[in-house]
């Protein structure tokens, strides 16, 4: 028998259920349903390459070089954006949730670790993917650009703590969470990687970069201040479903998320750097002229996004146990 042979037993009664239901809701648009089911006669199946717009996916790899190898970077660094998008579509869903509870929190949270798990795991996509030598000619072609410029991370960031703990340590006593994000912004941490290694001025990689996002980024925080990441966390401390149980998963789940972004992602970043800046004479200078060498290192910068909920030993050991890992 073939296919079109086939008949499909249907239940009359579930067919007028599933008509009546696209009846009401074409009528919220005011259009009919008969006019409605025609279109889906006339419309074409869906197929796999249009539906995740393949042709132009591909089509969006455009080198500045003929090194082979330059592809390689341009989709390790659009897959990396994709992943950040994800993260933060997940805080979102957190944030704008009605009725949040702790479960939800930890579910979402699980998968956000998730995904930067994948992320820190990719950085051999860098690591060992690429050919150094390829690397150190096409990526002057891509001055001043840096990796640095991505404004994902950042809104990652801010959407996953109180402000102030993005201000440069050295800095941030001369602040309170209340003061004005715009005022805190000045000695946001990662101005601190964005000096010229030799002049000290700031770089126009990072001018550049904040002529774009710097409003963006200001009125973020200013968005979030109760609704971030932490303070989702103590508000649902007094949640009625609060159990011991799920206080526990709720942190854990946050000291795994500072850990992943803050140690073990970066310091893979790092890593390689390490291997396509360093050699034996000495540092080579990164595309966008950020001082990488400073800039990355948990030891150095020390962000902490739930200071909280670590001991002071722990915060003084940022990043050691991944060093001694490696």
């Amino acid at each position: 028998m073939n296919h079109s042979d086939k008949q499909e037993d249907v239940d009359p009664a579930l067919v007028d259920h599933l008509l009546n239901d696209l009846k009401n809701k074409y009528s919220l648009t005011g259009q009919s349903l008969t006019d409605n089911l025609e279109g889906l006669l006339h419309a074409n199946y869906l197929k796999y390459w249009n539906y995740v717009h393949l042709d132009t996916l591909l089509s969006l790899q455009n080198p500045r070089t003929d090194f082979p190898d330059e592809t390689i970077f341009i989709i390790y660094h659009q897959v990396t954006e994709l992943y950040f998008k994800l993260i933060l579509r997940e805080i979102k869903q957190i944030a704008g949730h009605s009725e949040l509870t702790p479960t939800f929190f930890v579910q979402r949270l699980h998968r956000i670790n998730l995904f930067f798990r994948i992320l820190t795991f990719s950085y051999d996509t860098m690591i060992e993917g690429m050919d150094v030598e390829q690397f150190r000619q096409f990526r002057m072609a891509l001055l001043p650009a840096s990796g640095f410029q991505s404004a994902q991370i950042r809104k990652i960031e801010i959407w996953s703590t109180d402000f102030i703990n993005l201000v440069n340590r050295s800095h941030r006593a001369q602040y309170t969470s209340e003061d004005s994000i715009d005022t805190m912004f000045t000695h946001i941490y990662w101005k601190a990687g964005a000096t010229d290694q030799n002049t000290g001025e700031e770089t126009i990689t990072s001018k550049h970069f904040q002529h774009k996002y710097k409003a963006d980024f200001i009125e973020l925080g200013e968005n979030v201040r109760t609704k971030n990441l932490w303070q989702l966390y103590t508000q649902l401390l007094n949640h009625a479903d609060i159990t011991d149980e799920l206080k526990q998963q709720m942190t854990e789940a946050l000291r795994k998320f500072d850990t992943l972004i803050n140690v073990d992602w970066r310091l893979a970043h790092y890593k390689s750097a390490v291997r396509y800046l360093k050699d034996s004479e000495g540092v080579i200078e990164a595309t966008g002229g950020t001082n990488w060498q400073k800039y990355l290192p948990p030891r150095f910068q020390r962000v902490i996004f739930y200071p909280e909920i670590w001991s002071e030993e722990e915060q003084n050991e940022w990043g050691k146990k991944w060093i001694e890992k490696q």
